[in-house]
């Protein structure tokens, strides 16, 4: 876990989810940005990923689980959940289950289901270093925005790294289903932030989701993908931090 304060129970958290095969680096330009602005930030690395120990969670609601463990030890109880991609799915877990502690949500491309393609799996599963190539090609808008060098492959250095995070983590996104049911019982405020571009989670998909919580707020990013994190953290960072003083 990466933290952007230490904790002061008189502050406001935000609470930064990353998502598959990452860790808290990819929120690397959001976190100081958010804690100058006197909250509580921790990026979370879910096990086995970036600094934190063990092995990955084969399941949404596992993680869930373990972020509420996590939350409490800290001793945070008034909180915002910021996700993307598959931290989507883990907030949306965690609200559901723990709807008092959240006060907002944010949702950065972000769906109450994302499927996988099996292929990609099958490579992920095999180790092959390959499906690191793929996810960048599909997760940005423009596969030339990241001519410095794919950023997965600074996160996982190993084929036994892939199996054994990307894997799993795809795997876990594949087989949640109770994201529909989950949504129902939405009571906070949210704001969810979509990519123009976006090939994992279409915009039509991503407002399909949007328009299943009464008063939510959206915002789409031009000429980005699905790696808002990384694609245009500036413009991202400015409307969760908007959002929030609202």
């Amino acid at each position: 876990m990466d933290t952007g304060t230490t904790f002061d129970p008189n502050k406001h958290s935000v609470i930064l989810l990353h998502g598959s095969g990452q860790s808290h680096i990819v929120w690397s330009l959001t976190t100081q940005y958010l804690s100058d602005q006197d909250y509580n930030v921790f990026a979370i690395d879910f096990p086995g990923h970036g600094n934190s120990g063990g092995q990955s969670l084969k399941t949404i609601e596992e993680t869930a689980l373990w972020l509420e463990k996590v939350l409490n030890k800290i001793g945070i109880e008034d909180l915002t959940l910021v996700g993307h991609s598959q931290g989507c799915l883990v907030a949306l877990e965690y609200v559901n289950r723990y709807p008092k502690k959240v006060k907002n949500i944010i949702f950065v491309a972000g769906s109450y289901e994302i499927p996988v393609n099996k292929s990609l799996i099958d490579l992920a599963f095999s180790g092959d270093m390959e499906s690191l190539n793929l996810m960048m090609k599909w997760g940005y808008g423009n596969s030339k925005q990241f001519i410095g060098g794919n950023p997965l492959q600074k996160i996982l250095n190993s084929s036994r790294e892939v199996r054994e995070v990307l894997a799993v983590d795809l795997i876990a996104c594949n087989n949640y289903k109770n994201g529909l049911n989950a949504v129902k019982n939405i009571k906070c405020s949210t704001f969810f932030i979509f990519g123009e571009l976006d090939k994992m989670i279409r915009l039509e998909k991503g407002k399909e989701f949007a328009g299943l919580i009464p008063d939510s707020k959206t915002h789409i990013i031009k000429n980005c993908g699905h790696m808002i994190i990384l694609e245009n953290a500036f413009e991202m960072r400015k409307k969760i931090s908007e959002f929030l003083k609202k």
